[in-house]
């Protein structure tokens, strides 16, 4: 027996109501968010919605969360394996799996010729408190490099407090990332890199290149973006995805977790962000050439 068969019957109504009710209550914009849950409730009074799988429900109910403004954030997700009830208990526990598989997210450290070093984060920006040790060891083995290509093609998204851990090692100083601004416009919280990194730094001036792909997402797309609009990277690739708001997760069902964004960011240098727009490459190339481009500008910067 597989461990889906343990929970409990799928009560559609009362997943539609939950729902509709932690939109209105949490999502970052008031009125769209009341907008949402009337579509739901209005959505299920005829019987649009599906009975009996899990799965069908979470792709329908999204569709319909994604009609109104598009916000790659806002979602139904299905979970095959059940997940424990707590606020944000599923995502973390998917993606501990994929920390555990990915050598706590560095799946790559390389040297190519000319002294240009490859550093790969995938597939998320993990909690800092997972992620610290593998990064640590990775930007220290890259900071003697003469460039760096740091490679978030797979990357879909994390922990905006390893986006700034990550930062620190490729800028001067504590430098202010992000400002995030809860649903009435007051301010959550604001986003710098810490004055202390542990091991080596790659530092603020030596050539640096970002590689994206139209997968990259969300704490991904944050990396690319803030090195982008300080003018410390080069950004090689494709146009992101366009997911700018942190969200929250909430489980509804054992096997359903309800994703809300509950802040958006405000750059400090564009006063704005990539929510719809995705971060749009200086150098655009199709995801699979994107390192040989960026190892060729890297060589001929050196060179000259």
């Amino acid at each position: 027996m597989t461990s889906t068969t343990s929970a409990p019957a799928l009560d559609t109504a009362a997943v539609v109501e939950s729902v509709a009710d932690l939109i209105r209550e949490h999502y970052v914009f008031p009125e769209v968010a009341r907008e949402l849950a009337d579509l739901l409730r209005r959505r299920k009074a005829e019987d649009a919605y599906p009975a009996g799988s899990a799965e069908g429900l979470a792709d329908a109910i999204t569709e319909d969360l994604r009609s109104v403004n598009g916000d790659l954030h806002l979602a139904l997700k299905h979970h095959a394996v059940p997940v424990p009830p707590g606020q944000g208990e599923a995502v973390l526990a998917e993606m501990r799996r994929s920390f555990d598989a990915s050598l706590g997210g560095v799946p790559r450290v390389e040297l190519l010729d000319g002294g240009v070093a490859v550093l790969e984060i995938s597939s998320h920006m993990f909690p800092l408190d997972w992620a610290a040790q593998p990064l640590t060891a990775a930007l220290t083995l890259v900071a003697p490099a003469s460039a760096l290509v740091l490679d978030l093609r797979r990357n879909l998204g994390g922990d905006p407090g390893t986006v700034a851990f990550v930062c620190a090692h490729l800028l001067a100083g504590r430098t202010h990332l992000n400002t995030m601004l809860k649903r009435q416009g007051e301010v959550a919280e604001q986003s710098w890199t810490p004055a202390f990194v542990p091991g080596a730094r790659f530092g603020a001036e030596k050539p640096l290149y970002v590689l994206t792909s139209g997968n990259t997402f969300s704490a991904g797309e944050e990396l690319a973006y803030d090195l982008q609009q300080l003018g410390r990277a080069e950004i090689v690739g494709e146009t992101t995805r366009g997911g700018a708001h942190p969200r929250n997760g909430w489980t509804v069902h054992p096997n359903l977790e309800l994703s809300v964004p509950i802040a958006r960011a405000v750059n400090p240098v564009s006063g704005t962000n990539w929510e719809g727009t995705g971060v749009r490459p200086d150098v655009p190339c199709d995801a699979a050439q994107a390192l040989d481009r960026a190892h060729s500008l890297a060589l001929a910067r050196l060179a000259g």
